[in-house]
């Protein structure tokens, strides 16, 4: 199965879009290279890297893309709307799992879903994460909050963001210490209502068009 590999790191990044800074050059790098073919034939260029501490999850995506659009501004907004990038996660097996979804411009949907069976408001059983945690989450974006127009040239953007771990811990109980431990997860990239719509995964996710299928999750191991 493929495993993807989370190093502990003693200083927290920037949040300057520093790829290849003293902090992120650490760390091992995805690539979201499986693209549903649903989609269009745009393929943007998706390279992600994670890390972590005591006090967080840092996340750091590199996207070279085209055709950008961030229209969403508002916590929990439809941001897979957008040019947008995603790290879902399972930390307890059998337990639920959270979505963090960011588009270009820095704006988080992010669920902590039980039960991911569709239903027409949603999925079965499932509750955003409550919004006092999104000033709690640190982020950087290279681009404006608004893209729109829609930018049809080649440009490289970054999304590097902060998951406190006491965010976490408040949804899928107690962590204890990372170290040795293995997660399940996959990183994303999508775009729904773009003029070229795309899904992207690390980890491919087969023929059905469904992020949301814990059951087909890789390995995150922490270091």
């Amino acid at each position: 199965m493929t495993t993807y590999t989370i190093r502990r790191t003693t200083t927290p990044p920037e949040f300057t879009g520093l790829w290849n800074g003293p902090v992120w050059r650490k760390a091992e790098t995805a690539e979201i290279a499986s693209f549903h073919p649903a989609g269009s034939d745009h393929r943007p260029g998706v390279s992600v890297r994670a890390l972590y501490d005591d006090k967080a999850l840092y996340v750091h995506f590199k996207v070279n893309d085209r055709y950008i659009r961030s229209r969403h501004t508002q916590p929990q907004d439809p941001v897979c709307q957008d040019s947008c990038v995603e790290f879902f996660f399972q930390p307890k097996p059998g337990a639920g799992y959270l979505n963090v979804e960011g588009n270009a411009g820095g704006t988080f949907l992010c669920y902590y879903i039980e039960d991911h069976r569709r239903t027409p408001t949603g999925f079965e059983r499932y509750r955003p994460i409550e919004l006092q945690w999104f000033s709690q989450i640190r982020a950087y974006h290279s681009l404006p909050s608004v893209v729109e127009p829609e930018l049809t040239e080649p440009r490289e953007w970054h999304l590097e963001y902060s998951l406190p771990t006491a965010m976490i811990e408040a949804h899928v109980g107690p962590l204890g210490p990372l170290s040795s431990q293995t997660w399940q997860g996959n990183f994303y990239k999508c775009g729904d209502e773009t003029s070229h719509p795309h899904w992207g995964a690390w980890s491919p996710i087969g023929e059905e068009l469904n992020f949301h299928r814990p059951e087909i999750f890789a390995l995150l191991r922490f270091e």
